[in-house]
Parts: C-alpha cells; sequence; structure tokens
C-alpha cells in the first residue's frame, strides 16, 4: 500500500476543528465498501453513490455546526453515470469552507481488480459485454484527473478484507484507530445466557453470598459483598488467569478486526457473584490503553 497527499485546507477555526468531510473513491472492486465500513464503525456518517451535485449543500450542512454529523464520509465512483462527470467542478467549489475535505482514492492492479471481480461473480460497471480487462482500464483513464487530485492514496493490491479495515482505522480512526470496545456483563443463569456473548465464564465456583443473611439483600455491587467474593479461595487465581487469557483474545480480535467484544460472568441469579467478578474484571482491563471498556449487569435488580 501506498498513502500520499497533499494539505490543501488553510487554517481551521476551533469551531470546526473536529468536522472533517471525507471524499471516497476510487477503481472498482479496490476497496471502497471496505473502508466505508470501517468508517462507518468509527462513528463516520457514511453516504453512498451520492450524486456529486450534492457535495456542497453537504458541505454548508455539516460547517453550520447545528447538528450532530461531524465527520461526513461520502462515496462517489463511475456508478452515478454522467452524473459522476460533475466531481471535478465540486470539488472546486468545496475550496474555502471552514470544514476540511479531503480525497481519499483507492486502487489495486489490473490482476488483482480482475481477481476480486472473478470471485464475486459481478460485471463491472463499466464492463457493458466488454472484456473485463478493458472495463478496468477504461475506468483508470477516466479517473486519471481525479486521482491526481487525491489528498490521500491507498493501493489495497494484495492486501485482505481485515488488513485494509486496519489501515482505514490507521488513517482516519484517530484515537480510536487501535481500540477495542469490550463490554463485560454479568448475569443470572436462571434468566438465561446472554445470546451476544463472545465468552461466558461460570462463577458459581464461588460461594454463593446468598446464603450469608447478612449479605444476601446486598448485591455485588456493595463493599461487603464485593470483599467477600473476591476473598474467596481461587478468586484472584481465576481473575488473574482470565484476565491473560481474555488480554489473548483480545489481541487476535484486534488483528482479526473484530473490534467490539462481550464477556459474560454468569452466577445463578446474576446479583452477587457475577456482578462482582464481572466489575473486578472490568477494573482490570481498563489498564490496558487499547481497550474501551464498559460494563454492564443484565439481571440486577429481577431478583
Amino acid at each position: 500500500m501506498t498513502a500520499s497527499g497533499n494539505d490543501r485546507v488553510t487554517e481551521q477555526s476551533d469551531e470546526h476543528q473536529r468536522s472533517e468531510i471525507l471524499i471516497l473513491t476510487g477503481l472498482s472492486g479496490a476497496g471502497r465498501s471496505t473502508v466505508a465500513n470501517a468508517l462507518e464503525d468509527m462513528g463516520w456518517y457514511v453516504i453512498d453513490n451520492l450524486p456529486p451535485k450534492m457535495l456542497v449543500p453537504l458541505a454548508h450542512f455539516v460547517q453550520d455546526g447545528e447538528h450532530e454529523i461531524d465527520r461526513l464520509a461520502v462515496v462517489l465512483d463511475v456508478r452515478g453515470g454522467t452524473l459522476f462527470s460533475d466531481l471535478d467542478a465540486q470539488l472546486d467549489a468545496l475550496h474555502g469552507l471552514a470544514v476540511p475535505v479531503r480525497v481519499v482514492y483507492l486502487e489495486a492492479s489490473d490482476a488483482e481488480l480482475v481477481r476480486r471481480f472473478e470471485k464475486v461473480r459481478r460485471p463491472h460497471p463499466l464492463q457493458n459485454g466488454a472484456p473485463l480487462v478493458d472495463a478496468i482500464r477504461r475506468e483508470r483513464q477516466l479517473l486519471a484527473t481525479l486521482r491526481g487530485r487525491a489528498d490521500t492514496i491507498i493501493d489495497t493490491t494484495g492486501m485482505n478484507v481485515h488488513q485494509l479495515t486496519n489501515r482505514s482505522y490507521e488513517l482516519f480512526g484517530g484515537s480510536q484507530a487501535d481500540r477495542v470496545t469490550v463490554t463485560v456483563t454479568s448475569f443470572g443463569f436462571k434468566h438465561g445466557i446472554p445470546l451476544d456473548a463472545d465468552m461466558v465464564a461460570d462463577m458459581r465456583f464461588l460461594p454463593n453470598p446468598f446464603w450469608v443473611e447478612e449479605l444476601r439483600s446486598h448485591t455485588g455491587q456493595d463493599a461487603d459483598v464485593r470483599d467477600y467474593v473476591l476473598g474467596q479461595p481461587g478468586a484472584q487465581r481465576f481473575l488473574a488467569d482470565y484476565e491473560h487469557v481474555l488480554t489473548t483474545v483480545l489481541e487476535g480480535y484486534l488483528r482479526e478486526n473484530k473490534r467490539h467484544a462481550m464477556f459474560a460472568f454468569g452466577c445463578t441469579g446474576g446479583k452477587h457473584r457475577s456482578v462482582a467478578m464481572a466489575n473486578e474484571m472490568a477494573r482490570r482491563l481498563r489498564r490496558n490503553p487499547d481497550l474501551n471498556v464498559e460494563v454492564t449487569h443484565r439481571d440486577l435488580g429481577k431478583e
């Protein structure tokens, strides 16, 4: 992959420091959809196949600052037919806006594009019965001027979906580029296992505070129950060993572009042991700056 660019944006005011518009374009089959999906996961507002004449009104919409859209990504390509030919003039019209506009161009070698189109068995948008290679070369010629205007050029030759997604996070993710969002949740087995959990840990190997009269009405959120649970034989060993397991799993998730994970801790009712252990594991995981850790207690209060 290669990445290059020119900063065509003049000094921004503080009001629009965070706002940005990405024009995502390039060759068909080069990975625009993959990058668009990654941008959406990063919180960008993504619009696919927009008529170029809508760019300036959209830019003003973002610029006025009265809406929640700070980062807008627009996918534009030859699917727009004759409308796409207006893109060059529309890019000129975007100059001078307070919101910075970046053109991102994706490309790949002819051989790579042929391989991808043959794999998905879909026609090239410019093919119209012509040989695939001719359609690819025609598109490359049509986009030559646009490529010259690009601020960032990404060559996706030899890259798989995961690699391109990770590269997108590096280029456009800001401080969230290498972070995984982890939800640690407690639950009660009598209410059912969370269907969306990636991993489930059973805390019923620990003594149940329910059978301690002074703890029964309290929950794992309370210090007395927490201290009781964490002080039981095996609790600290489990936490240390399982933290190591989860750290290894999360490193693999990041490599495989899985940026959301849910780890569930269960006990009988979801009130005591699972709550205390989930809170403690979340506390441990938060020591990792690459993780954004959230805690939920699904069944707390159901008793």
